[in-house]
């Protein structure tokens, strides 16, 4: 049985400075996150489209392992494939050395760019500007990898996107032990599998996967534990039911315990004050609650 081809457009891309590797990807396609992004830390990262061959993730990744480069694997994959005029490809490695691929039998508009640590390709989208929007988009963004990754997304999508329409977005990123728990790659993971606006869910869902599980904060973006913070900090928990003791300022024990459990009810062990300070992003989240309407 023929299978559905997706329509897609992706990125995958390399960060110098911290060593990331990622692919971003959106798609007129259910569950796009499940057939085209693979990564591997220290090794590289394939979005495979298209009329997608998933070999062309673990194959490609175990190729670059031994060392080829991306237009080498690209040609190992495409060699023997009766179809490689329907695939479409992206390969880069983590030296940041890219390739991308496009079979002459790819639906219209069907095409991509290669720069200095990224691919771009796409296929059944609105035009050639789509692929240009989004390697503009990665060059010029100021930010680590997700942050870059999102906005060729949505670059890519102010251009005219997919000219099929909108479904599903997904967002991986792989750094050695950034996994939960340190016991794997996969630093960030986040998909949308449908939806009417998968690049913008896929962007609500990322912000509260990083505030919630990365430590990727802006150094500059802390609060210090002063006597007055610390006393909003009690009014709050207070006001929330973790806290009834006096409105001391001090930081002591049961005021730790009583932030500590609101921290646990909303998955912010790993972003608890350390040091006389606390994370800003965690303070606005803890503002907000203590100031939403009660029923």
């Amino acid at each position: 049985m023929a299978q559905p081809r997706p329509s897609t457009f992706s990125i995958v891309a390399f960060d110098p400075r911290t060593k990331d590797l990622g692919v971003a990807v959106e798609s007129r396609f259910v569950a796009v996150g499940s057939v085209v992004p693979w990564a591997q830390a220290g090794v590289g990262a394939v979005a495979t489209q298209s009329y997608a061959n998933t070999a062309y993730g673990p194959r490609g990744l175990a190729l670059l392992k031994r060392g080829l480069h991306p237009k080498d694997v690209i040609q190992r994959l495409t060699k023997n494939d009766a179809m490689a005029a329907q695939r479409q490809v992206g390969v880069i490695d983590a030296r940041g050395r890219a390739a991308s691929f496009t079979g002459d039998d790819c639906f219209e508009w069907a095409g991509h760019v290669v720069g200095r640590n990224y691919a771009c390709q796409g296929n059944i989208l609105a035009g050639e500007a789509v692929v240009k929007g989004m390697a503009r988009a990665f060059e010029s963004t100021e930010g680590d990898l997700p942050v870059r990754l999102l906005a060729a997304l949505h670059a890519g999508q102010k251009a005219g996107g997919d000219k099929r329409g909108q479904q599903s977005a997904a967002l991986v990123v792989v750094r050695p032990k950034g996994g939960y728990g340190g016991l794997n790659d996969r630093w960030i993971d986040v998909r949308v599998d449908d939806h009417p606006v998968p690049i913008e869910e896929l962007t609500r869902v990322f912000n509260i996967y990083d505030v919630t599980l990365l430590n990727r904060e802006n150094p500059a973006d802390v609060v210090p534990l002063t006597p007055s913070l610390v006393r909003e900090l009690q009014r709050g928990l207070t006001r929330l039911g973790f806290y009834h003791g006096p409105l001391s300022g001090k930081y002591d024990r049961p005021t730790k315990a009583a932030f500590e459990a609101w921290a646990s009810i909303n998955n912010f062990e790993n972003k608890l004050p350390r040091s006389g300070k606390m994370w800003g992003s965690i303070h606005r989240v803890f503002v907000s609650q203590v100031n939403a309407p009660r029923e």
